[in-house]
Order: structure tokens, then sequence, then C-alpha cells
């Protein structure tokens, strides 16, 4: 029987069409296949393939009021697998937001004397960088509130998580907002981290009031947006009324900006923001007449692009209001929707819906998008993993991959 032998070209397009664990096995096929698996340009390449094609994309499902986390295949949307956090297996995680396959995670720590300090803007927070495909994981540095305590204050603490195309570089970005009852003692504070320079740097003070209901950004066009507000003065008996603007943080030049909403809007609703099919999304729900309109900005910054994407009646969610749209069908005519804590597939045609059902998943949740990457945490952090100590480690791990692809080839 004749050998076909493959060109290298040919390999590598048949590889980055593979899946993440089947990547991580294929490393050991040949030293060869290590070396093209481990590049940067075929772990970009494969990436982006991901992306493109929606290929290799899960949800991560929070528990609402628990820190475990589900990863479901959205190509099945079936059974749902726990995920094990970095550590020793007894830490709580709170997920922040997800970016080309890493997740950036903050570490719970709600005991009374914790919350106190929070109170007084003394508390430090404790961030983790993780890549649930290979396992791998990072502590990042520590850093301070670093605001000074008020009478009657209370923190707002927000959190963004994303990518600069530009500089190559992941940053967390973290605001904190404390609201007096006197306006002049209010104060914020803004933090970035970044992964290529391993190291906080507080910037300009967040020019905005943002709204509490939702602490983690949405990422879109390379730029963080939360709901905010330019009023100075917010009242602290309704702090989530009256915001009228979406406001972003460009992740390349560090700047603010301000997103425009619709004019046709109306009152008497309540308003969300996400982002589908790489557009920002707005969400408008209209309570007393049952219906939430879906916006789309096709043309990212310009306030006219906004489109009406799709108005649904909330009976056909049980009259759950909350509708948050997530992610296209593979054919496109259906839109996933988060809607109460529960999936629905949306039928663009039809204008019906239908639960989907995921095994071993009890209650409601909260969902994330995630894509499956080969993207290494390159840095000089705490790594949290197992058998990651040391070039004794990594040489015994060289070895081994050696001698499995010496077996392979033999049979």
């Amino acid at each position: 029987m004749a050998s076909v032998i493959l060109s290298p070209d040919l390999i590598c397009e048949i590889l980055r069409r593979s899946s993440v664990k089947d990547l991580l096995r294929f490393r050991c096929v040949s030293k060869a296949w290590r070396s093209l698996i481990d590049d940067s340009r075929f772990i970009k390449l494969h990436l982006s393939h991901s992306l493109e094609t929606s290929t290799n994309l899960s949800l991560l499902l929070s528990l609402c009021g628990k820190g475990n986390v589900y990863s479901v295949n959205f190509a099945s949307l079936k059974t749902a697998q726990r995920l094990k956090f970095p550590g020793d297996g007894r830490r709580d995680f709170a997920v922040l937001g997800s970016c080309n396959g890493l997740l950036a995670l903050l570490e719970r720590k709600d005991a009374p004397f914790e919350l106190f300090k929070r109170f007084l803007c003394k508390h430090t927070e404790v961030f983790y960088l993780w890549n649930p495909s290979t396992r791998k994981s990072q502590m990042l540095p520590a850093s301070e509130l670093g605001l000074a305590p008020y009478f009657f204050s209370a923190p707002h603490v927000f959190h963004g998580f994303g990518y600069d195309p530009i500089s190559d570089d992941y940053k967390l970005v973290r605001i904190v907002q404390c609201f007096c009852l006197v306006p002049d003692l209010s104060e914020s504070g803004v933090m970035v981290y970044s992964l290529k320079t391993k190291n906080w740097r507080r910037k300009e003070d967040f020019p905005f009031y943002v709204k509490n209901t939702r602490t983690n950004a949405v990422l879109a066009n390379n730029a963080l947006h939360w709901e905010a507000s330019t009023k100075s003065e917010p009242d602290p008996e309704n702090f989530d009324a009256d915001f009228d603007l979406i406001a972003a943080f460009d992740l390349g030049t560090e700047e603010y900006r301000v997103i425009e909403l619709p004019d046709c809007l109306g009152e008497r609703l309540t308003t969300n923001i996400n982002v589908m099919g790489c557009c920002l999304c707005l969400i408008a729900s209209y309570r007393e007449v049952g219906v939430a309109d879906i916006w789309v900005m096709k043309e990212y910054g310009v306030k006219e692009s906004w489109t009406k994407f799709i108005s649904v009646e909330t009976q056909c969610f049980e009259d759950r209001p909350d509708v948050l749209p997530l992610v296209y069908s593979k054919n496109g005519d259906k839109v996933l929707l988060l809607v109460g804590g529960m999936l629905f597939f949306y039928d663009l045609r039809s204008k019906k819906a239908d639960k989907v059902e995921i095994e071993d998943v009890p209650g409601l949740f909260k969902v994330e998008m995630m894509v499956e990457s080969l993207v290494p945490l390159n840095g000089n952090g705490a790594m949290l993993d197992k058998n990651q100590h040391g070039g004794k480690t990594k040489r015994k791990n060289i070895e081994r991959d050696d001698i499995l692809s010496k077996r392979i080839h033999q049979v």
C-alpha cells in the first residue's frame, strides 16, 4: 500500500479545522506537529477560523447564587460539563468576561470581614486569567481599590475584559465608583491590567455613572461597553433610572467614548446591552405591553445605523421580560435568547420560541459565550496548574511526547 505524503500547507489547513481537544492530542504525533500546533501564528489562524465559522463555540452557564460554572457545546446544546476552576478546587470564582478562549476570573470572598473592608474601599480583589481548554491559568498581581472612604459611601465595582489586536495585548479593566449622599464627595477610579506588561496602571477617572444592574462589560469592536449616564448627581434611591447612553472604553487608545441610543425608544422601559454577530445590541423591554425590541448597531459608533432587528412578545417566554440575545443558529434562521435565566431558540420566520433543555444543569443561570482556543498565557504570574512548574517538568513533558510519537509511528 503506497504511503501518502501531505504537504505542510495541507496539514496546517486540516489542523486548523480541528477542535482544541484533538489538537492537544495531535501534539504527540511528531515533533513537527507539536512545533506547528504551539506556533503563535497557527494559534491565531485556528482562532480566526473558529470565530469566522462559529466552530469550537461553547456556552458558559453560571448558576445564579452559586459559584458553579458549566460548559455546553453550542453545536449540540444537550449535556453540560462542570468546569474545574484553577487551584486547589476549594476556591469560588466569578466569571468577569470571556475573550478568545481566555476567561477573567474574580475570586469570591464574601466573609463579613471582607464585606466590611469593601465598604471601607480597602478590599483587595484577586484576579486570575484562565484558559479552560488548555487548563492553563495565571494569578494577576494584587491591586487595591485605592479610594478614600467616606461616611455613608457605597462602592460599586465594574469589570471588563478584552483584547487589543493592535498591541496584541489582553487587558482587564476595573472601575470603582463610590457614591455619597454628598455629591461632591463621590469618587471614581479606573485601573487597567495589561497581560503584556504584567502590571496595573491607573487611568483617567471614568467620566460617567455606570448602571449598577450590569457589572461586567460588553466587548464589541475592540471596546468595552456599559450602560451609563452623564448626570453628576444620580438618585441614590433609584440608581438604575435615567441612563441615557452607552459608555465605551477603547482597549487600543484607552480613551472613553459615548455611544448614543436610538431616538425612538420611548418611555417606561428597561434596557440592556449585549453583542451578537460582532455587532453591539440594545434590548429595550416594555413590561406593561409585554414586548422586547432588539436593536443592532450595524455601523459601530454611528447613531443613525441603529436598526430594529426584531420585536418579540414576552408571552413566548412565559411572560418573562428580561430578554438577552446571544448568538445566531448555524443556519442563521434562529437566535438563541437568554430569558429569565433560561434558554430559548427564537425562529425569525415563524416568530415562535422553543425552550432549550440542557441536562445536568439545575436552576437558573447567566450565560457567557466562549470560543475554545489554544491562546497561551504568557507572563511571570503565579501558575496554578499542576505539573507546570520548572524546566525539569517541561523536559519530562517533551520526552513523554517523543515516546508517544515513536509508538504511534511503530503501529
